[in-house]
Parts: structure tokens; sequence; C-alpha cells
């Protein structure tokens, strides 16, 4: 069965773009088009997508807001943030508002449908340019990535850097030679010890802790 996309944003050649790079994919089935956040949230209601991949600077209601909507009214529906920049400000509200991930368009061509099919699978997706970030924060170099130190040991360091970019706990123990098992016990410790209940709250706490270069 194929994933159910509606696409939104304000530029028509974009969205055009990104129609066409979707339709080649046999798995993925682009179901509606929106150039703002009210007809957005309209579309969504009408065609039931899976996933809905919203620019974040759209006129009037803006990306984040349509996001909160969008997720207030069907819990179950994925988002995927598109934006110009990977400004961490942008990152950090999609996040909260409950996005599974986040794009810079530059990429978004080469990197759209393997994001999509990692969210519709229950991961968290973010594009390399704040994957990278989150990365060298949670590996100790930026200013603050100091504060995690303290709490976590280098193999849970390790781990959390790779949950942050979005590796699902098969892929770190295959990355790291563990265990897969072992992957869900540091996870967890991760967790407790941060006091964060969620992958996604680990990748806003990464963001937070280390996104300032030092």
């Amino acid at each position: 069965m194929s994933i159910r996309v509606v696409l939104a944003d304000d530029h028509k050649m974009i969205l055009a773009a990104l129609r066409s790079m979707l339709e080649k994919e046999n798995d993925i089935a682009v179901v509606g088009e929106a150039g703002d956040g009210a007809a957005l949230l309209e579309l969504v209601a009408r065609t039931a997508p899976d996933i809905a991949v919203v620019d974040v600077g759209m006129p009037g209601m803006n990306g984040i807001e349509a996001t909160r909507h969008l997720l207030a009214a069907r819990p179950r529906l994925k988002v995927i943030a598109l934006s110009a920049y990977a400004d961490r400000r942008f990152v950090l509200e999609m996040l909260d508002a409950g996005a599974k991930g986040y794009l810079v368009k530059a990429s978004a061509g080469d990197e759209l449908a393997r994001a999509i099919r990692a969210i519709a699978q229950g991961r968290t997706y973010l594009c390399p340019e704040v994957a990278g970030t989150i990365v060298e924060a949670v590996r100790g170099k930026t200013s603050r990535a100091g504060n995690a130190a303290p709490k976590l040991g280098r193999r849970e360091r390790e781990v959390l850097a790779l949950l942050a970019e979005g590796k699902s706990s098969s892929e770190i123990a295959a990355r790291l030679y563990i265990a897969p098992s072992t992957v869900e016990v540091h996870r967890r410790n991760i967790m407790r010890k941060l006091d964060l209940h969620s992958v996604a709250e680990l990748t806003k706490y990464a963001i937070r802790e280390g996104l300032t270069s030092s």
C-alpha cells in the first residue's frame, strides 16, 4: 500500500518539483497540494493522508501553527517540516509542534522520499544539515555540549548521537557492533538520566544543548 502524502508550500514551482520527484516513487502517492495553512487544513480533512510535508514559512497561518492544528485534529498524522534554512528556532518550534522530520529545501530532492519512508515507519528524520550539527553537539564539539557529558557515559553519548541522527536501534547496533537489546538498554538509561521520554525529546535536547558552535 502506498504512503499517502500531501504537500504544502506557497511556491507553485516548489510544489510542482516535489510532486514530480515523488511521482517516480512506487510506494508514495501524492494525494493533494495546498498553498497556505488554511488550505492545508481543508486538504487534510478531505484526503486523510498519512504524511503532510509542510513549508514552515507559509503566509497567513505558517507551518508551525498549521502543524499544531493538524495534529490536534489528527494525532496519527505525521508531519515533515520543509524550510529554506536549518534555523535553530524553526527546528525547535516545529519539533515542539509535533513534526517528526525537518528538511531544508536545498536537499529535499535527495532526501524527501527517504524521510517519508522513515517517518512512515515511526522514526524521526532530520536532514544532514541539522543532523550533523546535532551529532557534533552530542560529541562535545560545540560550546554547550558539556552539559550532557557529566550525566552520560561514552557509549551513551554515541548512542544518543545516532538516535538524534534518526538511526533505528538495529542500525545503531550494527554501527557500534553491539546487540539491539543493548541499544535499547542504553536508550532507556539516557532517557532516565536526562528525564526525557521520547526520541523526539532527545533530538530537541541535543539541538538546545549544542547548536551554537564554539
